[in-house]
């Protein structure tokens, strides 16, 4: 459903994205990882429309992000790290704004409203002013516009940071929950996050993928911790390592301790 063909992206002399490539299927929650400053947030933008790329493509299914981007731009639901709200708007108008200016006809925008609102647990909030809710939930409402018009694809950036622990927990399902018909890219630093929820994590640093690999292929008994920690090291990025190489390193490694 994704697919991310040698992707680049210049600021001047500065290459923060540099030749990334991966894939990411329907029905499927990616894990795209990486510490502060490796490209994550700087790919995500690209992906959905909302910055070019200096050299590469992204097919949304089959659609050119760059060519064909209003069509391609249909099928996403983006939650970017800052839910963009209007905050001197009630929940339920705003999101029925949201579904306007994402194309549902107008007969179904109260039904699409109504449907989010429900499944992101916003009943007892469709009626507050957007600047007044907590944080978890302005992350809710921000899930919400993401969903409002039943996108095939969603990228989230972020979406638990700043939550707390219930919170995050509520949101984790939330997403697990919306999978099953979906494609979801969730971008984040939070390695627990994507051990409970992903099923194939793409390891990005210094603006390059260091590895893609399923979850279930992980050397048994090692944790996503040794695999990242791993796949960022200098040496290993510097050396090129495949994603077969970096996993064998981490097994043989668990194996010895």
């Amino acid at each position: 459903m994704i697919d991310v063909k040698d992707l680049s992206k210049a600021y001047g002399n500065f290459l923060a994205v540099k030749g990334v490539s991966f894939r990411a299927e329907s029905g499927q929650i990616l894990g795209f990882l990486g510490p502060n400053g490796a490209g994550k947030t700087t790919t995500m933008r690209i992906i959905t429309g909302f910055m070019p790329a200096t050299s590469g493509t992204v097919l949304i299914d089959g659609l050119d992000i760059f060519t064909n981007s209003l069509e391609a731009r249909r099928l996403i639901g983006y939650l970017p790290e800052n839910p963009p709200l209007y905050t001197d708007m009630r929940v339920e108008g705003y999101l029925k704004f949201v579904a306007k200016l994402r194309g549902v006809r107008r007969a179904e925008v109260e039904d699409a409203t109504a449907h989010v609102i429900d499944v992101c647990g916003l009943t007892e909030m469709a009626h507050r002013i957007c600047g007044q809710l907590s944080k978890g939930y302005r992350q809710r409402v921000g899930l919400a516009q993401a969903l409002i018009h039943n996108p095939p694809v969603l990228v989230l950036d972020e979406p638990t940071i700043g939550l707390d622990p219930r919170q995050i927990h509520e949101i984790r399902e939330l997403i697990r929950g919306l999978s099953s018909k979906r494609t979801i890219v969730l971008s984040t630093h939070i390695l627990p996050e994507v051990s409970q929820i992903c099923d194939r994590v793409v390891i990005i640093n210094d603006g390059q993928v260091a590895l893609e690999e399923d979850l279930a292929q992980l050397p048994a008994g090692t944790s996503l911790e040794e695999v990242f920690l791993n796949a960022i090291s200098r040496e290993g990025h510097l050396a090129g390592a495949s994603a077969e190489e970096t996993l064998e390193e981490v097994g043989a490694g668990h194996s010895e301790a």
